[in-house]
Formats: C-alpha cells, sequence, structure tokens
C-alpha cells in the first residue's frame, strides 16, 4: 500500500502531467503493469483516472478562486489543451467550465 501512496502523491504534485504512467511506476522502483494492478486492487481506479480526477480537482478550486482564462486555467490544471478541458470538465460536472464560472458570478 506504501507504493500506491508514493505513487498518489506523486501524481497530486502532478507527476503524470509530465510523463507517462511508465516513468511514475520505474521512479517508485515497479513496472507499470504492477502499479496498475496495485492502483485497481486499492483504489479501484486505474493511475490515468486518479490522475484525470487531480486535474479536474485542480481546475475546479482555479475556477473558484480566480479570475484566470479558462486556457491558463486547463494549462495549470495539467491539461495540455482547452479542448480536452473542456470534454474532461463536462463530464464529471456535467456541465462546462464558464457555465460553472457564470453561476458562480451570479451568486
Amino acid at each position: 500500500m506504501a507504493t500506491v501512496e508514493r505513487a498518489v502523491r506523486l501524481i497530486s504534485e502532478g507527476a503524470l502531467d509530465r510523463a507517462p504512467v511508465e516513468a511514475l511506476a520505474a521512479s517508485l522502483g515497479v513496472g507499470p503493469r504492477h502499479l496498475s494492478r496495485l492502483f485497481d486492487k486499492h483504489l479501484g481506479a486505474s493511475p490515468g483516472q486518479i490522475a484525470k480526477t487531480a486535474r479536474v480537482q485542480r481546475a475546479k478550486r482555479l475556477l473558484d478562486d480566480t479570475k484566470l482564462p479558462m486556457i491558463e486555467i486547463a494549462l495549470l490544471a495539467g491539461f495540455r489543451s482547452l479542448r480536452r478541458f473542456n470534454a474532461v470538465f463536462a463530464e464529471v460536472y456535467k456541465r462546462p467550465p464558464t457555465e460553472i464560472r457564470r453561476a458562480l458570478r451570479n451568486v
């Protein structure tokens, strides 16, 4: 479980924003398949799914706490494109980020 905890910490710090799962696994001293099995066993999700969740959470905080343009939020949260950010955000929150920002301004 210690390996999974370290991996989750690294992912939350953006490890998979900079490098693939193979590099993360190597930095932990395990193979990528073994790391994926550990994640599935202990978390019920893949490293990629955990990274996606961390990116969306970072983006939501930036959306709530700043007035940055959407492209900056997307890039700071770890997305490589505004299109991908919009798609993943809408998938998770069932609304596009611009709609959520509008709602925040009206509160």
